[in-house]
């Protein structure tokens, strides 16, 4: 048999049909299975957008290619809309589409960072950021974050860990796996750092549309030199309930996009188009409609705050709008052993925390904004059978 890339080879399975698998195992004895492995938003996108979308999809403008970067009016959308968020100017030339976030992220990486280079990625990482940079065969750098420090991760230990390979510091926040939600001051302060370091801040906020209030997540597009050191990374698919049409965004400055247009041209040659259109009109148009799945996705994130609640020996480390990191009570199997055995047993699907890399075997990953909030009182009783 020929042989395969060894970067590919080297690249972890995709974790969430492996979790899968091990409930085809479970024969229904507790009730229906409960999943809570992926990231997907539990209710359905706005009766308007979803026509928008099959209107566009009829039309012979949408069935062509369009700019490299997407369409106009979509980034248009997008700039005001970052520009309100966080209270600073966002040009629409400073936005270029992407067919979802996922692949914003490979390739701003592949645009920043060749083979051999290194990003530092904190731990607990979204596997998605590690098995991209495993692919591009750039090392995805550890930068380990502790319960203790409610996973945020600090400055200073970034610092001791780069070299002369490191291209970027990736952030996340509101993070995945853990839901912590980083303070303007810790952004602020790694922005400082790579400014000095000759570095990228790779910051994705895929989930920035479900922090509470309407305070700014950071100040960094006021900073006057932005575009020569920030990348911003943005998903349309949690906060329009639209992932199966994958569209992401990448906000940065013309140097930035000049060389990202090469990867843009090569792996997407442009975004899907028929979404495209629609949210640009849902993205002024919807903005209440967000608002109120921002209080569903609070009331969901206490349901399952309630449900940690009342669990006997375990502890709840960190919890966000979409995820809840859970702590494996003394005497329980590891994360790997735990999670299949629940799976198989009870129904109860979650990921472990190994496939969010080193150092996270006593935890487990519960996504839980696809879950209403009367099923997700199931979890104390589910979790009971491990």
């Amino acid at each position: 048999m020929p042989r395969f890339a060894p970067t590919i080879e080297a690249t972890e399975t995709p974790p969430i049909p492996a979790a899968r698998l091990w409930a085809a195992r479970y024969d229904g004895g507790a009730g229906p299975a409960l999943d809570l492995t992926q990231a997907v938003p539990g209710y359905p996108p706005h009766p308007a957008l979803l026509e928008r979308i099959a209107t566009a999809a009829g039309s012979r403008e949408a069935a062509g290619y369009g700019p490299i970067a997407g369409d106009a009016a979509l980034r248009e959308a997008l700039a005001e809309d970052a520009a309100r968020c966080y209270g600073a100017p966002v040009n629409a030339a400073d936005v270029a589409i992407t067919a979802g976030c996922n692949l914003a992220f490979a390739m701003a990486a592949k645009t920043i960072a060749a083979p051999g280079d290194n990003l530092l990625l904190p731990t607990p990482w979204y596997f998605n950021h590690r098995m991209a940079l495993t692919m591009a065969g750039v090392e995805a750098r550890p930068l380990p974050c502790t319960a203790a420090a409610g996973f945020i991760p600090d400055p200073d230990e970034a610092a001791a860990r780069i070299d002369d390979r490191t291209r970027a510091i990736v952030l996340v926040t509101p993070n995945n796996p853990t839901g912590a939600v980083y303070p303007p001051e810790v952004i602020h302060a790694f922005h400082a750092l790579c400014e000095r370091r000759g570095l990228w801040l790779l910051l994705d906020e895929t989930y920035r549309d479900f922090l509470p209030g309407e305070a700014a997540p950071h100040a960094l597009f006021a900073h006057p030199d932005w575009r020569d050191s920030l990348v911003h990374l943005y998903s349309f698919s949690k906060a329009y309930c639209v992932p199966g049409h994958r569209l992401g965004a990448v906000i940065a400055g013309p140097a930035f996009h000049a060389q990202l247009a090469k990867a843009l041209d090569t792996l997407q040659i442009c975004p899907a188009r028929p979404a495209q259109a629609a949210l640009a009109w849902g993205i002024p148009a919807l903005r209440d409609w967000r608002a109120g799945n921002r209080a569903i996705m609070a009331s969901r994130a206490e349901a399952c705050r309630r449900a940690a609640a009342a669990l006997n020996g375990w502890q709840l480390d960190a919890m966000g709008s979409y995820f809840a990191y859970l702590r494996l009570p003394d005497g329980a199997p590891d994360a790997l052993e735990a999670a299949e055995r629940l799976a198989a047993r009870t129904g109860f699907l979650c990921l472990p925390g190994p496939f969010f890399g080193p150092g996270q075997d006593r935890h487990l990953r519960l996504a839980f904004a696809n879950v209403e909030e009367a099923r997700l009182a199931e979890i104390p009783a589910r979790l009971a059978g491990l």
